[in-house]
């Protein structure tokens, strides 16, 4: 797999790689170099367009607002739960264009977890609450799902 900047050389008019996929790509790196400013700082090429569908979604929406689910991320880390929930939201408020891509699904755990943050044990359980609702199909034994269900189990 290329690096971010052999990427950037390899598709320098490529605005999906350009705009959605580094964005979202540094943002996950920033923050594991204990750098989360860093991270924001590089999401915010992604503002612009944000809301478009990046080229690769002809037969199916994947990668869309894959950079805001890592703002809201990195959010998390920096204990900013309103500003990480807005980003959040922002995918849920915008289901059209994630369709079935999983960050859907997490985006409402990731919410739940922000209510959590701020205190918002109401807003909190609601968002748990959707997730598992969404997820009741799914294997049980997916981390995240166990996860969540463990989270959900505290705010009772």
């Amino acid at each position: 797999m290329p690096t971010s900047s052999a990427a950037q050389k390899r598709f320098p008019e490529d605005t999906s790689v350009q705009f959605n996929y580094l964005p979202a790509l540094r943002g996950l790196f920033a923050p594991k170099q204990a750098n989360p400013r860093k991270a924001l700082e590089s999401l915010q090429t992604n503002s612009p367009c944000e809301f478009a569908v990046p080229g690769l979604t002809f037969f199916a929406f994947f990668g869309c607002l894959y950079p805001d689910y890592v703002r809201g991320e990195t959010y998390l880390d920096l204990h900013q739960g309103p500003e990480a929930a807005a980003e959040f939201q922002k995918i849920l408020d915008h289901r059209g264009l994630i369709f079935a891509d999983p960050i859907g699904a997490l985006a409402h755990l990731q919410l739940g977890r922000a209510y959590a943050s701020t205190g918002d044990t109401t807003r909190a359980k609601t968002a748990y609450q959707d997730c598992l609702t969404l997820c009741k199909d799914a294997d049980p034994d997916i981390p995240a799902l166990r996860q969540a269900r463990t989270e959900y189990a505290k705010l009772q």
